[in-house]
């Protein structure tokens, strides 16, 4: 017998644990189904030795979006904001210095050359148009200002949010805002200053801020409001369309729970899944879906997390941490000072930095053996940050395909999706490969997802 779910939502990351969240919490019956053992995708927290590890994202910066959801799910009063104007550092000619955040800053710094902060002062002061073709992030940085600022800041930052590579990410999907910037502005600092002024006059300033036992927190309270609406270890194999009315499509979703096949029909289909399996699943719905989500790229990375005795490091690791410029032959992309950030992170007396390697640039990486990747980045730490002695503790989390890449064409891909969504209606995809990578952009898509079926289903 075929059992009936009026909305499904496969996978239970930050994106299908909030949609479902919101789904219900306005009275749509939604379940999820996840296949692997625990939810929360690449959102993973956990004690070991004293030491609490972020497996994924280290911490993150609260939108509106998230402010509003920590109340409802008691939450907020476990909040950490990380230290105000920590600073952060780019390692260059060996040395670790501090990034200028401001305009100010950055004429004062003795990081750039006078003529990369004359093309800076010709941005402020002139007008240009973007190109009508996209443009990479490289191309963008080499046009307005120079070659050293995509080394030394561009690059680096690049790699820290992608783990990209600046000659592939298309500037108006990986940041939009720089393009937009430019071409309502016809300069991309006074553009940003303007949208700046405007997010300051309308909402809360965004902070970086985690939660005292981890990220995981928030996947944790989810799943806790889910109930038995979430269920981990349930894998949806193949989806097929068997009513193509337009007013009441029915989706049959053909699941593996616990060796045993089952099969459900919904009426709405919520696919929250990275791109490969959502490419998987509805390849016999429409082939045109499976072509645009396979042709989004991804990038490795291993999370290699590192404890010291702090009386082995002769540098003060004050502030958030440092990127590394591909230029510089390093292997480490950067490196998060967690014990700098926020307490508890290591046992007293000792420190916790968490390196990430691999990404576009260098993906073999990740497959190299732990014991070789933790090496690599002692090694590379060791000479940047004066460290005297091996680790005391590691753990490395390789992950083969970590962050969705907006590479150049990734612009067509959505529009594709977008396409096909209007096409079947009865299916939404979210995720971090749409809207943003960041946890609270694939909250806010989420939300709006979730939003649109609300008010659809209150119009009926």
């Amino acid at each position: 017998m075929t059992a009936h779910v009026p909305t499904l939502v496969v996978g239970a990351g930050i994106s299908g644990l909030v949609c479902a969240y919101e789904l219900r919490k306005a009275g749509i019956d939604a379940q999820v189904v996840e296949s692997t053992a625990i939810p929360g995708g690449v959102i993973r927290s956990e004690r070991r030795e004293g030491y609490l590890l972020e497996f994924g994202p280290q911490s993150f910066n609260a939108t509106s979006a998230l402010l509003n959801l920590w109340p409802e799910l008691h939450i907020d009063d476990q909040l950490l904001p990380a230290p105000a104007n920590a600073p952060r550092y780019v390692l260059v000619k060996g040395t670790l210095r501090p990034v200028p955040l401001s305009p100010p800053a950055f004429m004062a710094s003795s990081l750039f050359s006078p003529v990369t902060k004359l093309r800076v002062v010709r941005d402020i002061l002139g007008r240009s148009t973007p190109p009508q073709s996209n443009e990479s992030v490289a191309a963008f940085t080499r046009r307005k200002f120079s070659r050293e600022l995509l080394d030394k800041l561009v690059g680096p930052f690049v790699s820290g949010i992608y783990a990209g590579d600046p000659e592939k990410l298309s500037l108006r999907s990986a940041f939009p805002q720089l393009y937009e910037a430019e071409k309502s502005a016809g300069s991309v600092i006074r553009g940003l200053l303007f949208s700046a002024r405007k997010r300051s006059a309308s909402a809360e300033k965004s902070t970086l801020q985690t939660f005292r036992e981890g990220n995981q927190t928030l996947i944790q309270a989810l799943a806790a409001n889910l109930g038995s609406n979430l269920r981990c270890g349930v894998t949806a194999q193949r989806v097929r369309l068997t009513t193509a009315s337009r007013d009441t499509p029915i989706l049959e979703v053909t699941l593996l729970a616990n060796g045993r096949g089952e099969v459900l029909t919904t009426h709405r289909l919520i696919i929250a899944t990275p791109t490969q399996q959502a490419a998987t699943l509805l390849r016999d719905v429409d082939a045109q879906f499976e072509s645009a989500l396979s042709a989004i790229a991804y990038a490795p990375v291993a999370v290699v997390s590192l404890g010291y005795p702090k009386s082995a490091i002769h540098h003060s690791l004050e502030g958030f941490g440092f990127l590394v410029p591909r230029s510089s032959g390093l292997r480490v992309l950067g490196t998060v000072w967690n014990s700098s950030l926020f307490p508890n992170r290591a046992p007293d007396g000792h420190v916790l930095l968490t390196s990430f390697v691999g990404g576009a640039t260098d993906p073999s990486a990740v497959s190299l053996a732990e014991s070789e990747i933790v090496s690599i980045v002692h090694r590379e730490l060791a000479s940047v940050l004066g460290i005297s002695q091996p680790p005391s503790f590691s753990h490395v989390q390789a992950w083969q395909r970590a962050i969705p890449q907006y590479n150049l064409g990734h612009t067509e891909h959505i529009s594709q999706l977008d396409h096909m969504q209007r096409k079947y209606q009865a299916i939404r995809l979210i995720g971090n490969y749409l809207r943003g990578p960041a946890l609270g952009a694939c909250v806010e898509q989420a939300l709006t997802i979730a939003q649109e079926a609300i008010k659809r289903d209150h119009a009926t």
